[in-house]
């Protein structure tokens, strides 16, 4: 009994500890949740990336664009089984159908376009995905496009560049053109996610993302599919549940804020980027990486505080 008296006292520590967090979360600023959320996003997905890298040299890339979304809805379906399929039964199926297919395009445009394109290219070329996000939310939502998110990530592109324009080449030709092609679609399937906030609780919304890309992916994967050997399998699930993770904090961050609010944070990818390179790859930061980090980590903190302050001034 003591020692079951011990276990019980831990849980408890555990549960009153995490509900003290949640409340002092509670207290902050929506906005600066939402930052929060989708710094953690960044976080996961970078993580997620490395190991995709990894996987889409052993496999075809339509095959890994696959196994991943696959992967995520296997790690879903023990929080289905338990919470009840009701619980996860969508509100708007056709417009869940509709995002997951905006975003299957701009994956196979993507993937099509990587073996082409250096990395420091396809960098630059993904963080256009912030400004075409912005101007959705002004055109579609109506939010309004404040001074300083505009300087936040203009500034954010701007470390950007610090550290990749050394190492641009514009050798893709049509490929770099369909790569940035992408950047929209992307866009449009983010602000459709920020729509369907609206109705559907994050869950739902990550969970039906994982059915329609894993269901229009698959006639892609099956003309090129190779038998995944054991280790490939563990790393898509583990894919599949970082995936599943990153999506629900973005989704929660759109849920909690303006997405225009929200997208000078992803200028800090590149920082957790860098970071992974080195402790993943011994990929040594040069002078740019570091310069440019600074850059980004500096913008986001100032932006972080003037959302904080709730500036409302244009």
């Amino acid at each position: 009994m003591g020692v079951e008296g011990g276990e019980r006292q831990k849980r408890h520590g555990l549960v009153r500890r995490a509900a003290l967090v949640h409340r002092r979360a509670s207290r902050l600023d929506p906005v600066v949740r939402g930052l929060m959320w989708s710094a953690s996003a960044g976080l996961l997905f970078t993580v997620l990336n490395t190991t995709m890298r990894v996987l889409a040299q052993e496999l075809h890339p339509f095959q890994t664009q696959f196994l991943r979304y696959l992967g995520s809805l296997l790690v879903m379906l023990p929080f289905v089984a338990r919470a009840g399929l009701a619980a996860y039964r969508p509100n708007k199926i056709t417009s869940h159908f509709s995002r997951g297919a905006v975003h299957t395009v701009g994956l196979v445009m993507w993937f099509s376009a990587l073996p082409a394109i250096s990395l420091a290219d396809t960098t630059a070329i993904g963080f256009t995905g912030p400004i075409f996000i912005m101007l959705g939310a002004a055109w579609f939502f109506g939010e309004k496009m404040r001074w300083d998110r505009w300087v936040g990530a203009t500034i954010g592109f701007a470390g950007v560049l610090i550290v990749v324009a050394p190492r641009l080449t514009g050798s893709g030709g049509a490929y770099t053109l369909l790569m940035l092609a992408s950047s929209p679609v992307f866009a449009a399937s983010f602000l459709m996610t920020k729509a369907l906030t609206r109705t559907e609780r994050a869950p739902v919304i990550v969970i039906w993302q994982a059915i329609t890309i894993s269901i229009i992916s698959l006639p892609l994967a099956l003309p090129v599919w190779q038998s995944p050997n054991t280790f490939q399998w563990i790393a898509f699930l583990i894919c599949g549940m970082l995936g599943a993770a990153a999506h629900y904090c973005l989704t929660r961050s759109f849920t909690v804020a303006d997405i225009s609010a929200t997208q000078s944070v992803k200028f800090l990818d590149l920082v957790w980027a860098s970071l992974g390179g080195w402790l993943v790859f011994a990929d040594i930061p040069n002078r740019s990486t570091l310069i440019g980090g600074v850059v980004i980590c500096a913008s986001t903190l100032w932006i972080a505080r003037r959302e904080a302050r709730g500036s409302t001034r244009l």
